[in-house]
């Protein structure tokens, strides 16, 4: 039985800016019980597909059916039932869907909970999930509690408690470390097989392929390509990736016996001078004997204890770690936006335990950048507006937007609102807004989180050569290989942690 079918979809968002269009005739079937992954760039409509597939955008054109259900044309109580029984979504921001204040236990059940099971069924329906996933013993906890790794096995218990016949996941472990993230994958195929319900996962992530039954490619609103095999789009449309044919611009098609033959045309290789040597100046930020602890008595868990670390200017430092090392709990500290329970910053030779509020906001004005997760950006603003209105909050000239912004390969899309940009377009916004102030202390949370890799890799090269250029002090909490490879220093916080 097929559970998910759509044919020739079409997304079209008009806006004053001119039209955008996510999906071009994009063409997918799914058989009931599949696992299938789909891959593309930032931009190529993969989180457009979900959207639909939830219920929360509709096609501009083409057809969508998810078992019984026309997705054109569901409405009100009709589409509730669809997303509450039918539907399991996890989210890319997987702590979004984990009120604070609940357990773990609690936040599994509460899907059940709201369609009426009975209270003792759906605490059981969670024990059992959480069981299953190893959390047992962390029913009782809260999701300030838990590591990133235990609130994504919460957060997909949560999604699957209800036994939906379709399991859609965005990018679920775009904020875990390489093996989280494969814990994350091997248990949501043996969730999804017990459970007998059909999964599509949308990733980056290319070790994600392993637990899929069929691997698809997007690119440009369309499928490209099926398990490595091109896919031949209506109208003769085919998509050759580009690592094949390198940087040539045209090519010349032979017809030949059981297939047609493509001739590329060379392009002359540029030779290019390689970069000057980083020289690492003064300390711009170091932490000087912190301890951080969360939570109090019995509950209470220290993330790390007497750690001293330098930040110097002109280096990228990317600091790594599993999950629950305190990768962002360092950075809230070295930014101002939390205390230490024990230990000092100093930015710039200044101690922020000796700063009030508006002394630590004034400093983050002044000297700071922050790159958050893309979360936090107005999205009636164009990608322009949101960086000349940072610009303008520190006081500094806003011509610099449109630089910063061509700097992150969005230079075609400064004059498009947020609100029409793919979440990996959205994370590079937030990089442009940081860039364009040239802060002392730039401070990135998972930059590459929602990103491919070639623009994982481009922004890699953008931090190094920034840092090399400016002076700035670059540093990353990461779990990105490809992130780290262009790292200049390498801080390994569980180790340092020892």
């Amino acid at each position: 039985m097929t559970a998910v079918e759509a044919t020739d979809l079409f997304r079209i968002y008009p806006s004053a800016e001119g039209a955008a269009a996510a999906l071009q005739g994009l063409s997918l079937e799914i058989e009931e019980g599949e696992l299938v992954v789909v891959f593309g760039p930032s931009g190529s409509g993969k989180s457009t597909l979900l959207r639909i597939l939830a219920g929360l955008d509709r096609p501009s054109a083409g057809t969508v059916r998810v078992f019984e259900h026309d997705l054109r044309t569901l409405r009100g109580r009709a589409l509730a039932r669809y997303r509450s029984r039918t539907l399991g979504y996890a989210d890319q921001h997987y702590e979004r869907a984990l009120a604070p204040e609940l357990t773990a236990r609690q936040l599994v059940a509460l899907r059940l909970d709201l369609l009426g099971v009975d209270r003792a069924e759906s605490g059981r329906t969670a024990d059992r999930l959480l069981e299953r996933v190893d959390l047992a013993g962390k029913r009782n906890a809260r999701p300030g509690e838990l590591s990133g790794g235990q609130q994504q096995r919460v957060a997909l218990c949560a999604a699957l408690s209800h036994g939906p016949r379709l399991f859609i996941a965005d990018e679920p472990t775009g904020e875990l470390d390489a093996a989280n993230a494969a814990e994350i994958y091997a248990l949501i195929r043996e969730l999804a097989r017990e459970a007998g319900v059909t999964t599509l996962i949308v990733s980056h992530d290319p070790e994600s392929a392993a637990v899929a039954d069929r691997v698809v490619q997007v690119r440009d609103g369309r499928v490209s390509a099926v398990d490595g095999e091109a896919v031949v789009n209506r109208g003769g449309w085919i998509r050759v990736p580009e690592e094949l044919l390198g940087r040539t611009t045209r090519a010349r098609l032979e017809p030949r016996p059981g297939g047609v033959f493509v001739h590329t045309v060379a392009v002359e290789a540029v030779e290019r001078a390689a970069p000057a040597e980083a020289r690492p100046g003064a300390v711009v930020a170091e932490a000087v004997a912190l301890t951080k602890v969360h939570g109090r008595g019995a509950r209470a868990t220290e993330v790390f204890h007497d750690l001293s670390l330098a930040f110097a200017g002109g280096a990228f430092s990317a600091i790594t770690g599993p999950s629950g090392t305190g990768k962002s709990t360092l950075l809230h500290l070295l930014a101002g936006l939390d205390r230490p329970t024990a230990g000092d910053v100093r930015v710039l030779g200044t101690a922020l335990s000796g700063l009030d509020d508006t002394g630590l906001a004034l400093l983050r004005r002044s000297s700071i950048g922050l790159v958050t997760q893309g979360t936090d950006l107005v999205p009636f603003l164009t990608a322009r507006e949101t960086v000349e209105l940072a610009l303008a909050l520190r006081g500094a000239d806003a011509g610099g937007a449109a630089s910063a912004l061509a700097a992150v390969g969005l230079g075609e899309l400064a004059d498009q609102r947020v609100a029409r940009l793919s979440m990996g377009e959205r994370q590079r916004v937030a990089i442009a807004r940081a860039l364009a102030a040239k802060p002392a202390l730039l401070l990135a949370d998972e930059p590459t989180a929602r990103l491919d890799e070639a623009n994982a890799r481009a922004v890699g090269a953008l931090f190094a050569e920034l840092a090399r250029t400016t002076g700035t002090a670059i540093v990353c909490a990461t779990h990105d290989p490809v992130l780290i490879e262009h790292a200049q220093v390498e801080f390994p916080l569980a180790s340092l942690r020892e």
